[in-house]
């Protein structure tokens, strides 16, 4: 197994792998190929993207593994050791290759990556129920941040926010 930032050869296998994380996070659903490929293609590896997709895969084409990443720069960390850091949106193995090394190969890619751009830390959300991820995180050795929640504005919520700001000549 080897891992590295996704190459064209390898995007086939990943729609593969994001179809499947699909139907992780959305238990019973499914997404064709082709909507997966364009957003894969078009968002999360366009000129725009922020994310930079690593990948474990074997035979130089199958991916076993995924983890989406970004470098950012902390707002209230301004000293040179201390303010950037790295950011995990993502990191998923294929169900068949679990227990394989395949999550501990891209952390260790991953914190090999950060620690290469001046990162000195790494930063990830992970479901509450996904008891098996968070022992894994503790066996690398990371540490939950407890002062710390997740939210999420979304519709109708979300426009309704904006519109408030249309409303009040903000946008």
């Amino acid at each position: 197994m080897q891992v590295d930032l996704v190459s064209p050869p390898q995007y086939e296998s990943l729609v593969e792998l994001l179809r499947e994380l699909h139907t992780y996070y959305h238990e019973g659903s499914s997404v064709s190929r082709e909507m997966v490929r364009s957003h894969l293609v078009d968002n999360l590896l366009g000129p725009d993207s922020p994310l930079r997709l690593v990948v474990a895969y074997e035979n130089d084409v199958q991916v076993c593994g995924l983890a989406a990443i970004s470098l950012t720069y902390s707002l209230v960390e301004p000293a040179p050791d201390q303010r950037r850091h790295c950011q995990l949106k993502e990191l998923y193995v294929r169900s068949s290759h679990r227990s394989r090394g395949v999550g501990r190969a891209l952390m260790s890619w991953m914190a090999q990556y950060a620690a290469d751009h001046g990162c000195h830390r790494i930063d990830w959300p992970v479901k509450a129920s996904n008891a098996r991820g968070i022992a894994f995180y503790r066996g690398l050795g990371a540490q939950q941040v407890v002062e710390r929640l997740s939210f999420r504005l979304a519709e109708p919520h979300l426009g309704e926010l904006a519109s408030q700001s249309r409303r009040a000549g903000g946008g």
